[in-house]
């Protein structure tokens, strides 16, 4: 019965020096799973004002009719960037991209793509009221919003409200299902070393508002809404 006793003692303690000296498996590497693979330049600016005063639109803001906009996108990866208008009277316009089909035929990283294009603004007319921009960025294609807003735009005028509310839903709960994953980075460009705010016009020239754009990077999804009160 000694000898027996000792035995087990001494087995007890192989088992526990070996499980102590097993090598634990391998974690995955958190700047794994914080690494970005979205990134993109996003600008939205307004012309102010008598002097025409461009400035960085970044929050829910107030502009005046006849105050003129315009936004540009430059990708740095490969990601899918829509950009969503809902107007005062609940109307909905696809500002980016272009058409759906822009993502087969015109869709490329460190390109400037301007909404509207080339070197217009769009003037603001005058039906006053909120007027709501979404963007929405992805490292996926979102096919069900896409198909949302196909089915808008081929819709009959007496249906367009209810699959207006449909695709703003389908943002919403997007949104939702990507809320865990966090921005990384959102920064303002830096030209020639100093950090552009603001720029007063001259005549009827017309700044680039890519000037004014902000570096934007995330893990899987990004999304920023903005709500303009036009008056």
């Amino acid at each position: 019965m000694r000898y027996f006793i000792l035995f087990a003692v001494l087995l007890g303690c192989f088992v526990v020096g070996f499980r102590f000296g097993e090598q634990p498996a391998p974690s995955v590497p958190m700047v794994q799973q914080n690494e970005a693979n979205i990134g993109f330049d996003w600008a939205f600016g307004a012309l102010v004002g008598n002097g025409k005063t461009m400035v960085a639109i970044t929050r829910d803001t107030t502009l005046k009719s006849g105050e003129e906009i315009k936004m540009m996108v430059r990708l740095t990866k490969d990601c899918y960037v829509y950009i969503v208008h809902q107007g005062s009277e609940g109307e909905i316009d696809l500002l980016f991209p272009y058409n759906v089909r822009q993502f087969q035929t015109d869709y490329t990283v460190d390109k400037n793509y301007y909404i509207p294009k080339g070197r217009s603004w769009s003037a603001l007319d005058k039906t006053t009221g909120k007027e709501i921009f979404f963007l929405v960025v992805s490292s996926e294609r979102l096919l069900d919003l896409e198909v949302k807003i196909g089915n808008y735009f081929s819709a009959d005028e007496s249906k367009r409200q209810q699959l207006a509310s449909d695709i703003v839903s389908e943002i919403r709960s997007v949104r939702k299902h990507y809320s865990t994953y966090a921005t990384i980075a959102e920064k303002p460009l830096t030209i020639g070393g100093n950090i552009r705010g603001t720029e007063k016009l001259d005549g009827a020239r017309r700044p680039d508002v890519a000037t004014i754009a902000t570096q934007i990077s995330a893990n899987n999804f990004y999304s920023k809404t903005i709500t303009i009160d036009h008056q």
